[in-house]
């Protein structure tokens, strides 16, 4: 049996459980006949699939969030959503500091760890940091959703539902109470919710470190690789994103639109795919070649360190550098005056790698067990593996295989790249002996 020491010595392998721990809490939880809004139990697979969701911070959902559950279950789900967007090292930082607790070296590795940051040093600060703007952020998106919620809802149902829909964007889990799986349908053309929202989920996926480093730009006056590389990238996706969802779904989900509600909708369906799974349009009503574009918006995902999914915008921009150098006759990526390490380009194309192997895998096995369009079972898997949450009208009636391929999917999309980029780390330490000789192979 491995001592306490033992075992904080993996992170990765602590990660993996501590997740696992969280989401069986929260499944015997949602189980109980009090999560429900009939009274009545839940049966296992359907908790088990809301509570991975919910830690996992995707937004799949088997059952109607807004109608399913009651008020309680409701309470369970959004505090799982708080602590799978958080990392579960992140709230236990939190109670540490509060009760004085003295935080250990390997404590300080799995916050690490959690964090998804490279070095350990101030990382007792950033994790401050990370509470306090989650805190700031999610109660000012609050506040602002409702001046609307409040005069449509009433005071206690209308600040309920503007906590819920706060705390869900900011951790890009796309859960909502609106019922009908009707998500943000209904303001489609709302100025104050669009702005609130995508700016929450915005700020949400640019990762911890971006964000303490552009508060930080003040007194330093500079800002780091990481920070430019991820606000570069993140701006062309958006912009790219909305164009191209305005020109495919014109005459398509915008045809009944003002000029103003689809400049909103597209607005709002290019944000969401970045892992916050809110949607104001019809999902399941686009074209085969939106889907397909969301699809890949998805795949690239949220930045890292954040509440977001996918393979990270830093990994998609360091591979699109890669690419641009072997054209150009390089031998390095270079931006910004600074020259990219080998070994992180490795690593992005591992884990890109990887997921798509696992895309494959998954939408092989769910093109079996379920009967339905080969784009569409598709675009579930990829929205599960980023942790998106964003349907094409599938998940609701999957099978229980299907169920059980997604659940997989949602925690390996949660974790994997954590993992698996620790686990490439650790080979990079390992010097070898002796080198084999160099012998070319043709390519392409």
């Amino acid at each position: 049996m491995q001592t306490k020491k033992g075992l904080l010595s993996h992170p990765p392998r602590v990660l993996v459980g501590g997740f696992l721990v969280v989401i069986l809490i929260g499944t015997v939880l949602l189980t109980l006949p009090v999560s429900s809004a009939a009274g009545h139990a839940t049966d296992f697979l359907t908790a088990l699939f809301t509570a991975t969701s919910a830690v996992c911070v995707t937004g799949l959902v088997v059952v109607d969030t807004g109608t399913y559950w009651s008020t309680f279950g409701q309470l369970v789900i959004i505090s799982l959503i708080q602590v799978g967007g958080l990392g579960f090292m992140t709230m236990a930082v939190m109670f540490w500091l509060l009760l004085g607790h003295r935080v250990t070296f390997q404590e300080r590795m799995l916050i690490q760890e959690s964090l998804n940051v490279i070095e350990l040093s101030g990382l007792i600060r950033l994790a401050k940091q990370v509470i306090a703007l989650t805190l700031i952020i999610e109660l000012t998106a609050a506040l602002l959703l409702a001046l609307r919620f409040v005069p449509e809802l009433g005071l206690a149902r209308g600040i309920g539902y503007s906590l819920f829909h706060a705390i869900s964007a900011f951790n890009n889990a796309g859960f909502d109470l609106f019922g009908n799986f009707r998500s943000l349908t209904g303001y489609v053309d709302a100025p104050l919710v669009n702005i609130t929202v995508t700016g929450t989920v915005i700020l949400g996926s640019l990762g911890f470190t971006v964000m303490a480093d552009l508060l930080r730009y003040r007194e330093r006056k500079k800002l780091s690789l990481h920070t430019k590389l991820v606000l570069l990238v993140t701006v062309i996706l958006l912009l790219l994103g909305m164009s191209v969802f305005l020109m495919l779904e014109y005459n398509n989900t915008l045809a009944g639109l003002s000029a103003g509600g689809k400049f909103w909708a597209s607005w709002f369906q290019a944000v969401t795919p970045r892992t916050a799974g809110f949607n104001t349009v019809d999902v399941a009503a686009m074209r085969p070649a939106t889907l397909f574009f969301i699809m890949i918006l998805m795949f690239i995902g949220a930045s890292p360190g954040s509440t977001g999914g996918g393979i990270k915008t830093t990994t998609f921009g360091i591979l699109c550098l890669a690419v641009i150098s072997l054209a150009r006759g390089k031998e390095d990526a270079e931006i910004f005056n600074r020259r990219i390490p080998k070994e992180q380009i490795y690593k992005g194309m591992g884990v890109v790698f990887l997921a798509l192997c696992w895309v494959v895998f998954a939408t092989l096995l769910l093109d079996v067990t379920e009967k339905a369009d080969f784009l569409k079972i598709m675009f579930e898997v990829v929205s599960a593996i980023a942790t998106v949450g964003l349907s094409a009208g599938l998940t609701a009636g999957l099978s229980a295989a299907g169920k059980i391929i997604i659940i997989i999917t949602m925690f390996l999309g949660r974790l994997g790249p954590l993992t698996i980029a620790f686990a490439l780390a650790v080979r990079q330490k390992r010097k070898q002996k002796y080198r084999y000789p160099e012998e070319r192979v043709i390519i392409g």
